[in-house]
Order: structure tokens, then C-alpha cells, then sequence
């Protein structure tokens, strides 16, 4: 080698990447997804909650699972299926927007 490829190579020597330092990177990137992932996992799962807990608010309200045989009572089985409005939608974007129930007059 030359003194002029050696000057070169001497020069370009620290534009080179630092290969003991990659591994942290990598590392930091997963644990960043990885977090990313799980906040995300814990608000589908809110919303989910969400949705279940304003469907059965809605059904109480609007009084559609009265039961039909003891007056003034709640049919607890109806409340598990009852679909008080069309769309899972409408409950999330009632819930999320409605911080505070509506006063009765």
C-alpha cells in the first residue's frame, strides 16, 4: 500500500460505523415497539370495556330490558345481549364525548 492509499484510508477510517454500538440501537427499537404495541392492546381494551359498559347504560335508560314479570326490575340476561343502538360505533363515540351523564328534568 501506498502513503497516499494509507493517507486515504486513515482519513475515511472514522466515517466507518461503530459496530459494538448497533446491538443498543436494536434493543432500544424493540423495547420502543414493544411499547407501543401493549399501549395499544390497553386502549382496544378500553374501548371494548367502553362500548359494553355504555350499551348496557343506554339499555337501563331507554328501559329495554325491564323485566316482564316482577315490575320496576332489571332482566339481567337481557342487559347481556341487548343492543341499544345500531352501531358499536355510536356507543364508543357517546362514551368518549359525553364525559358526564345527562341531568333528568
Amino acid at each position: 500500500m501506498s502513503k497516499a492509499e494509507e493517507k486515504l484510508l486513515k482519513i475515511y477510517d472514522g466515517s466507518r460505523p461503530d459496530e459494538e454500538g448497533l446491538f443498543e440501537i436494536r434493543y432500544i427499537n424493540q423495547l420502543a415497539w414493544t411499547l407501543v404495541v401493549v399501549f395499544a392492546g390497553v386502549v382496544i381494551w378500553m374501548s371494548i370495556a367502553l362500548i359494553n359498559a355504555e350499551n348496557q347504560r343506554n339499555a337501563l335508560m331507554t328501559k329495554q330490558c325491564a323485566d316482564p314479570v316482577f315490575k320496576g326490575e332489571v332482566d339481567r340476561k337481557c342487559l347481556e345481549i341487548v343492543a341499544s343502538r345500531e352501531h358499536w360505533w355510536q356507543h364508543l363515540w357517546y362514551g368518549v364525548t359525553h364525559l358526564r351523564p345527562d341531568e333528568v328534568k
